[in-house]
Formats: structure tokens, C-alpha cells, sequence
């Protein structure tokens, strides 16, 4: 591999940091696919179960989204990442230990998801946080693209090989393979040399409301970040709305196996794993804001052609749709996040992670107990159309916004780090 002199690439901690991530998505997506899975063959899950299983594992956003960013803000974040992966090592290999015993049930599920949700609030908070200061700013937009083609690499192939396993191995030996691969994800962490500064007494001394009330107001006070955020929110509450019903719609009306579901939704990684790639030359021909713009109004068509999914033609119909909707997501989770990060100084970079963590996750939370509850009263059907056309409109936001017209990222604010080291 050629590295060119920009490239994040040349920094061993970002190296290290990838590395380790790879193994944490893996983990995430393998378990995303065989508990609800093993919730709806095992212990005969119904909609309002499944819901419920998928809104409890982004609760934890809701719970401690906002203190999480300042504690992140306070907190070094290498040990910070390898407590967090060690968490969910652990609670994802009870449900095979409780399997193999013969005492797996629901509420244990409903706590693992949980409890793992709430060590994945501290890991997406803080390496989202630290890697402006791995890489420099100057280097964001790449690093970006390489972190955002990670998870969707990640998504096809735990995604897609979770499914398989499934089928093979069965869904608590799958589950045990994610739990390993968040093992060695900690494991991986600890080569990370470099640990954030310590905050300053002043700072240290703070309270806790002072510090997230400052989050706030930088994300929802500036007109930029407004957009951002409210386009990124309905695209995950429609999003999870789909998402949750898949495993019932999959295996009870469709009556397809679990590899297909596998497949079905490594079709989405592939498509945000495309739009990463196209992040950046899309920007350089077209203007940061407006290659976000535009890729939004491109890709709208298509979200409701998701809810034709059904069996033969239609999956594949269904699926490409999918596809083309998330190479959307793509685009906008490495533009969208390079400007986050262009316009919040390092300061504050934890708690406005955090703000968008809190409001991106708990449309999750909310997309998953609404479908939930739609289901059990009307239909999954119905779910699905919702979520559908609630992505269909998610572009909106930016593409009424004043990001439509801008070409070029914001420099720097006061007080970010512009060093490379």
C-alpha cells in the first residue's frame, strides 16, 4: 500500500486504532444478527419482543449518551477503549455459558443488550474523540472514509457471515465468536502508546450539568450542526423502524433463512461501504455541503422501494434499494462527521460526539419501540413502509440548510489541535 505524505496511514496509533476497531464492528455486527435471531428461533420472540431487544441495545445512549461525552472529555482514552470492548467480551459470552447451562431466557438478553449498549456509548464516543488528535485535523476527511469503510466492512462481513454462522454453528456459538472478537479488540487497544492530556484543575473541577449543558448548546446552536443532526436522526429512526422487523418479517412471513437475512443486510454495509469511497472525490468536484446536498436528493428515490421486499425478484428489488439508500448514509457519515469535527474545538469534542451520539442512538431506541409497537398492533408491513418513507425524507434537513453552499471546510476553531504528531 502506498501511502501518500497526508495519509493517516502514517500514524502507528491510527494504524492500531483501525485494527482494533475492525475487530470491535465484527463483534457488534455478528451479535446484531444472531441475538435477535436467537431471541426469535430460541425463545420464540414476537414483534413486540424483538422490538423491544433492538430498542433496549441503543438505550443506553438515552441513559448516559450526554454524561458519557464529558466523562469521555475527563477520562484517557486508550484505557477508556479497552474497558469498554473487555464489557462486552464478557456480557456477550453469558448467553452462550447460560445457553449451554440451559437457563437462557428473555430478560437476560433484554440485560446483556443493555449493558453492552451502555460499554459501546463510551468506545464510539471515544474513538470518535481521540482521533483528531491521532491523525491532526488536516487529515480528518481520509481518516474518515477509512474509519466509515471500516463499519461498513465490518457490517457485510459480520453482518453476512453472522447470518451463515447461524445457520452453521447455531446463534449462541455465533455470539461466542463475536465475544472473542471484542476480546481481541482490547487486546489490540493496549498498543496505543499516546493518552490524552489530563484536563486542567479548572476544568477537572467542573460540574457535570455545566459541562453537557455546553454540549448542547454547541450542537444545537449552531446552524450548521443543527442539520446535521436532525438529518442524521430521522435516517436512524428509519432505519431501525426496518431493522427491527427484518428478523420477524424474514423468518415468519417470508419464511426465508437466516443467511438471507445476513445477506440483506450485508447489502447495506456494501452501500455505505460506496459511499465512503465516494466521500471524498464527490466533495472535491463538488463542494463539501454540496455533495451532501445533492447525494441526498439522488438518493431519496429509492428508500421506498425498501418496503416492496418479499420473496424472488422483490428481495433483490428490496435489497438494492437498500443498497443505494445507505451508499447515501455513507456519504454523509464521512462528510457530515469531518465537519462535526471541523467546527467544535478539542475541548468540547467529547460531549458534541456525545450530543449526536444521544440523539442519533436514541432515534434508534424510539425507531425500535415504535416498530415494536406498530407491529404487534397492525402489522410489520406497516413498520416497514414507515421507516421507509421516513428515509426518503431524511436529506431534507441538509439540503434546506446553509451546508448546501459550502464548498470548502470551516478552519479550525480557537483552541483545536492542529498538530500532526
Amino acid at each position: 500500500m502506498t501511502v501518500v505524505p497526508d495519509s493517516p496511514w502514517r500514524m502507528g496509533a491510527f494504524r492500531t486504532l483501525f485494527a482494533a476497531s475492525a475487530l470491535s464492528h465484527l463483534g457488534s455486527n455478528i451479535g446484531y444478527v444472531a441475538i435477535p435471531l436467537l431471541a426469535v428461533t430460541t425463545l420464540d420472540a414476537g414483534p413486540g419482543q424483538a422490538g423491544a431487544l433492538a430498542a433496549l441495545s441503543t438505550a443506553a445512549f438515552l441513559l448516559i449518551g450526554l454524561p458519557a461525552g464529558a466523562w469521555v472529555d475527563r477520562l484517557p482514552g486508550r484505557r477508556l477503549l479497552v474497558a469498554a470492548d473487555a464489557a462486552r467480551a464478557a456480557l456477550l459470552a453469558s448467553i452462550p455459558l447460560a445457553w449451554w447451562l440451559g437457563v437462557l431466557s428473555l430478560p437476560q438478553l433484554y440485560a446483556v443488550v443493555l449493558l453492552t449498549g451502555c460499554a459501546t456509548v463510551f468506545f464510539d464516543v471515544g474513538s470518535q474523540s481521540v482521533l483528531p488528535e491521532l491523525v491532526g485535523r488536516e487529515r480528518l476527511v481520509p481518516a474518515n472514509a477509512a474509519v466509515v469503510s471500516l463499519m461498513a466492512g465490518a457490517n457485510i462481513a459480520g453482518r453476512g457471515a453472522g447470518g451463515f454462522m447461524v445457520q452453521l454453528l447455531t446463534a449462541p456459538l455465533a455470539i461466542l465468536c463475536g465475544a472473542l472478537a471484542y476480546l481481541a479488540s482490547a487486546c489490540g487497544l493496549t498498543r496505543i502508546a499516546r493518552h490524552r492530556a489530563r484536563p486542567e484543575p479548572a476544568t477537572a473541577g467542573r460540574r457535570l450539568r455545566t459541562e453537557i449543558t455546553e454540549g448542547l448548546r454547541h450542537v444545537l446552536g449552531t446552524r450548521e450542526l443543527r442539520p446535521l443532526a436532525l438529518a442524521a436522526t430521522l435516517t436512524n429512526l428509519g432505519a431501525q423502524m426496518i431493522n427491527a422487523m427484518l428478523p420477524v418479517l424474514f423468518t415468519r412471513e417470508l419464511d426465508l433463512p437466516a443467511g438471507a437475512l445476513g445477506l440483506y443486510w450485508a447489502a447495506g454495509g456494501l452501500g455505505i461501504l460506496l459511499g465512503a469511497r465516494l466521500a471524498r472525490p464527490l466533495a472535491a468536484r463538488l463542494g463539501h455541503g454540496r455533495a451532501m446536498a445533492l447525494a441526498g436528493l439522488w438518493c431519496a428515490p429509492a428508500a421506498p422501494a425498501i418496503a416492496l421486499v418479499g420473496t424472488g425478484p422483490w428481495l433483490w428489488v428490496a435489497g438494492a434499494a437498500w443498497l443505494v439508500t445507505m451508499t447515501r448514509t455513507g456519504i454523509d457519515n464521512v462528510l457530515g462527521v469531518t465537519l462535526r469535527q471541523h467546527l467544535t474545538p478539542d475541548p468540547l469534542l467529547g460531549r458534541m460526539n456525545a450530543t449526536f451520539r444521544f440523539l442519533l442512538t436514541g432515534a434508534l431506541a424510539i425507531g425500535s419501540a415504535l416498530g415494536g409497537l406498530i407491529g404487534e398492533a397492525a402489522n410489520v408491513r406497516i413498520v416497514v413502509w414507515a421507516g421507509a418513507m421516513c428515509l426518503a425524507g431524511a436529506f431534507l434537513p441538509v439540503f434546506c440548510s446553509p451546508i448546501r453552499a459550502l464548498r470548502e471546510l470551516p478552519s479550525a476553531p480557537a483552541g483545536a489541535n492542529r498538530s500532526a504528531q
